[in-house]
């Protein structure tokens, strides 16, 4: 797939010659080095597999009164996050295939906006995405450490200010990377702004799996049932790895390409890396796809009224 605009110059970093990137990867010639080509029916498929899931996440919260509360309003508010990467991606791949086949015929100039609009939502997304998982991570640590003021510290009105501000946030900055994406000091927040999220988080996630294992040791121990308390540990354990890892492999690659960018555009082992930029792309809509069966589709309060969403029974 060729990425437009800034995106295809993250593939292509603008800080080499044309001279050193041929060197470099004339010094890195090895197989792998040939990068990775990936079918736009893939993108196409995996878009869509994307949206259509996204959506029904949002028509079962919209649809059930049960479900507006914070904590559903933060997963539909991934949701949607994760329907404008389904949706940019879609766009993009569409424009590609019919501008490829000859179908669409259109002028420079105009590609150039399509190209801003397209690289806006993408880039938007990617930050509200990241944004919306650090929030459900902080909702479920109250949830967990202060259960008993709850409902006074996370009020519906912080909810709305927090996914507004959310929103806010995720415009300017793609907008800000839009105009100065040659700026490696834009590079450097979207990394710092990756790590921040990984470390926040990985720190509430295991503090809140450690509390959880204190509970059943507790519990164990008066009831003497140590089987019992290794199950649930272990329950608890691949839950917390599931989170962190798909997290990792989905994000992690991406932004580890930019760190490269910024710190060893001429390297051959980095030149090398650079051609699998559209596995990293496939791998963030693969997160797209993932994140309902991890944060919404373990309710069985949403599972139900995805069915009858399904079902058309309105």
């Amino acid at each position: 797939m060729s990425t437009l605009a800034p995106l295809r110059l993250l593939r292509e970093p603008w800080n080499t010659s044309e001279g050193n990137q041929s060197n470099a990867m004339a010094g890195a010639g090895s197989a792998w080095c040939q990068g990775l080509n990936i079918p736009n029916e893939l993108f196409l498929t995996l878009g869509l597999v994307s949206l259509v899931e996204n959506l029904l996440v949002v028509a079962a919260i919209l649809k059930n009164r049960n479900l507006h509360s914070p904590m559903y309003y933060f997963i539909c508010c991934l949701a949607v996050s994760d329907m404008l990467v389904s949706v940019s991606n879609l766009a993009e791949t569409l424009f590609m295939l019919l501008m490829e086949h000859g179908v669409l015929v259109i002028r420079a100039s105009i590609i150039r906006h399509m190209d801003n609009i397209i690289d806006m939502l993408i880039c938007s997304s990617v930050v509200s995405s990241l944004s919306f998982l650090g929030v459900i991570a902080v909702d479920r640590y109250i949830t967990i450490f202060y259960a008993l003021r709850y409902h006074s510290i996370m009020t519906l009105q912080r909810a709305v200010v927090t996914m507004a501000s959310v929103w806010l946030a995720s415009t300017v900055s793609s907008t800000v990377f839009i105009t100065y994406y040659r700026n490696n000091a834009i590079l450097l927040c979207l990394i710092g702004f990756f790590l921040f999220m990984l470390i926040l988080m990985l720190v509430l996630y295991i503090h809140m799996f450690a509390l959880a294992r204190h509970h059943l040791r507790s519990i164990s121990s008066q009831q003497k049932q140590p089987t019992v308390y290794r199950t649930s540990s272990l329950k608890g354990a691949m839950t917390l790895t599931i989170l962190l890892g798909v997290f990792f492999i989905c994000w992690g690659p991406f932004f580890f390409h930019l760190i490269l960018i910024v710190t060893c555009p001429t390297n051959p082992f980095c030149t090398c890396f650079f051609g699998y930029f559209n596995l990293f792309l496939i791998l963030i809509i693969c997160n797209s796809v993932v994140d309902p069966l991890i944060y919404a589709f373990q309710s069985q309060e949403l599972r139900r009224t995805l069915r009858e969403v399904v079902l058309c029974s309105w």
